[in-house]
């Protein structure tokens, strides 16, 4: 992957302020905020495959890899690299 985490984190930051009407850090929880509803983690999983030319499979569907920016970003990386995402943590939470 050309962009780093720090780039990739802050393209998912715009897009979830943009289609959330509100600004989201790189830790918040949108899902947890009440901001999100399966409708829109449908649009995640399909903005994240459009933007960074992947397949999100049926076992990368794990909510956790995709609840904050950089968790996404995590999953982004992992995914366009070859490697697993980390493990969430429940302290990370």
């Amino acid at each position: 992957m050309s962009r780093g985490p720090a780039e990739t984190t802050e393209e998912i930051i715009r897009f979830l302020t943009e289609a959330l009407r509100r600004d989201v850090g790189p830790d918040d929880d949108y899902f947890a905020l009440g901001l999100v509803d399966s409708l829109f983690a449908l649009e995640l999983v399909t903005y994240v495959e459009d933007r960074f030319s992947l397949t999100v499979e049926v076992e990368d569907l794990d909510l956790d890899s995709f609840r904050t920016a950089r968790r996404l970003t995590a999953f982004v990386h992992a995914k366009t690299d070859g490697a697993e995402p980390a493990p969430a943590h429940a302290g990370d939470l």
